[in-house]
């Protein structure tokens, strides 16, 4: 198993991205701590893993608290004698569906600084563990507005930019220290985005699903990436097998976006 043996903290897991995520760990081996600002959901994912075998705790933490996070990551690092992954997949409570120049500031910017601050103190709180035992995998989540220019997205594509920069300058500061930092960018796993395609679809005058074939006809492998593809890289990603790969990006967009 790609994870046996391995730590991992993952935020935002009662989520679409956050759970599939969890699950691909879970079945790779990783031991899990899963946290979020609803445990309804939280203890849902956690069921399904704890049912197929594997080992995870839950618990309520806003990632938004610094001292909270800080807690939270001791806490689990004395538990668990270390921590090997952390996985960011915090939503960006993002507003879409609204040219740019009509959009109030607060809707621009508030996804903006839910990515930033959240990538950025759970960074913060897990780096000084990782340094202190050698090696770490931090990781994070963006999207293909990151890289394109499309309309009607906000500030999202502009949060996912800033991400992709903060993973950059995370991993020259960390590097040496024996911690890589991964980014994921999605082309967007539409089991995942429904209401944001149902904004979209309405701003286009199609139906949802003549919307979701626009945006696999986007892409050179002519389909978007399921959930189960954003777990299954994610996996990859924080194992051993990728450790020369470090302050990059991996692709999952299906060819939306070419290297």
């Amino acid at each position: 198993m790609l994870l046996e043996h391995k730590r991992a903290v993952i935020y935002g897991a009662g989520g679409a991205i956050g759970g599939a995520v969890a699950r691909a760990f879970a079945r790779e081996g990783a031991r899990l701590f899963l946290t979020g600002r609803t445990l309804a959901t939280l203890d849902a994912v956690a069921r399904d893993i704890s049912a197929a075998g594997g080992t995870v705790e839950t618990a309520q933490v806003d990632a938004l608290d610094e001292p909270s996070v800080e807690q939270y990551i001791a806490d689990v690092a004395k538990t668990a004698g270390g921590i090997d992954v952390s996985f960011n997949a915090i939503g960006l409570e993002d507003v879409q569906g609204t040219p740019l120049i009509e959009m109030s500031l607060e809707d621009f910017s508030h996804p903006i600084t839910i990515a930033t601050s959240t990538q950025f103190l759970t960074a913060k709180a897990v780096a000084p563990h990782m340094i202190k035992q050698g090696s770490g995998v931090i990781m994070m989540i963006t999207a293909t507005p990151a890289r394109l220019g499309i309309p009607l997205v906000g500030g999202f594509s502009v949060a996912c930019a800033a991400l992709e920069s903060l993973s950059r300058s995370l991993a020259a500061e960390l590097g040496p220290k024996g911690v890589r930092v991964i980014c994921l960018r999605s082309a967007g796993s539409p089991e995942s985005i429904a209401k944001v395609l149902d904004v979209h679809a309405a701003g286009h005058r199609v139906t949802r699903e003549e919307f979701i074939a626009s945006l696999k006809d986007m892409t050179l492998l002519k389909r978007l990436p399921s959930l189960a593809d954003v777990g299954h890289v994610a996996a990859l990603m924080a194992s051993d097998y990728a450790g020369s790969m470090t302050g990059t990006v991996a692709n999952l967009s299906c060819g939306q976006i070419v290297d």
